[in-house]
């Protein structure tokens, strides 16, 4: 019976042993397939989500090309690419990443926006060096968008300052867009003040601008805003840019658009937000996003929404339809951003007297 009794143990104990054997080696086979898809792509951990925060005028354009551009992404690296977009007026949206809406790519209406991302400690202080022209991802110029046949005869921007012209811009507090208008106006006083007076007079300036903003129906938070506002039958004239109305006559809306001879080069930034990109793991992706809205390709699609391209082969194909007043200037002309801050926007600068009527 000892002999028996040996045999069974002997071969429960080969049986426990064939059984470990056996789940060490499916496991060991488990661990190396996920240890191997790991490697092979990151396409294989799932999706990812690239958060786009963005000014309201370039919606049309961008929901064009992003489908493109994840296209071009899943070909490349195999990985699906999703999108979390939000359009606001340029001041509110970069309020809302300064505050906490973490996106990872940005597009802004005007420089100093993003310079407010920068201060935030959001974005790199040298985002104007890792792309576009200076950090520009499209340009255009303030214009005048009146009723079909251009009823009011309006021609500069000294006309909307005429008896009985109402007129619609937004206003510069929430909207980027809006301090281009602004920055037009106040800057074609100072044109107009020069031939008069052959000085630039920041008095006559802010006085042609009250006049101007004398005739304002109302003040929206976005251009947007005001466009739906000006279509709906508001107003005879609204301050927007070119593109914003050649957008929309290109899907059939009726405009007369008028280039004032004196009026400003508008640019428009675009960059990564560093610090989401990095904490969300989507760097590659943003600076890849940043990149392609440079190529030809991308620049087309904006060519087509009406902006004018800062890609200079997309330009000269396009440069018969961007005709160049003959005063145009730039922010510069003005000073620069941190001088017109400082002049036109602070707490009780030009604008503020305006609207105070002081």
């Amino acid at each position: 019976m000892k002999p028996l009794k040996r045999s069974r143990q002997l071969h429960g104990w080969l049986a426990t042993l064939m059984l470990v054997m056996l789940i060490l080696t499916v496991t060991g086979c488990g661990s190396g397939k996920k240890d191997s898809d790991a490697a092979d792509s990151p396409s294989r951990k799932g999706d990812l989500t690239l958060v786009v925060g963005a000014y309201s005028v370039v919606k049309d354009a961008m929901e064009e090309i992003l489908p493109i551009f994840a296209a071009k992404w899943k070909a490349d690296t195999g990985q699906t690419l999703e999108f979390q977009q939000s359009y606001e007026a340029s001041g509110t949206q970069a309020r809302a990443i300064a505050g906490g809406f973490e996106a990872d790519v940005t597009l802004l209406a005007m420089e100093g926006d993003v310079d407010k991302l920068v201060k935030a400690g959001l974005v790199q202080p040298n985002w104007k060096s890792k792309g576009g022209e200076d950090g520009m991802v499209t340009r255009s110029v303030v214009a005048l968008g009146t009723r079909e046949g251009n009823p009011k005869g309006i021609h500069s921007f000294a006309d909307l300052a005429k008896p009985g012209i109402k007129v619609l811009y937004p206003n510069p507090k929430t909207s980027g867009g809006a301090q281009w208008d602004i920055n037009a106006i106040y800057g074609a006083g100072l044109k107009l003040s020069e031939e008069q007076e052959g000085v630039k007079d920041p008095v006559a300036a802010k006085a042609f601008l009250e006049r101007v903003h004398a005739n304002v129906e109302s003040l929206d938070k976005s251009g947007r805003a005001s466009m739906a506002a000006f279509e709906y039958g508001v107003g005879d004239v609204i301050v927007t840019y070119e593109n914003e109305l050649l957008a929309r006559i290109a899907k059939g809306v009726k405009y007369e658009v008028i280039i004032p001879q004196d009026t400003i080069l508008i640019e428009n930034p675009l960059a990564v937000v560093d610090k989401y990109a990095e904490k969300h793991g989507t760097r590659e992706a943003a600076d890849a996003l940043v990149a392609y809205l440079l190529t030809p390709q991308a620049q087309e699609i904006f060519a087509k929404h009406g902006f004018r391209p800062v890609n200079k082969q997309v330009y000269a194909a396009n440069e018969s339809h961007y005709p160049i007043p003959t005063g145009l200037f730039d922010i510069q002309y003005l000073g620069g951003w941190d001088e017109v801050r400082s002049t036109l926007y602070s707490k009780r600068g030009i604008w503020y007297q305006v609207l105070a009527g002081i």
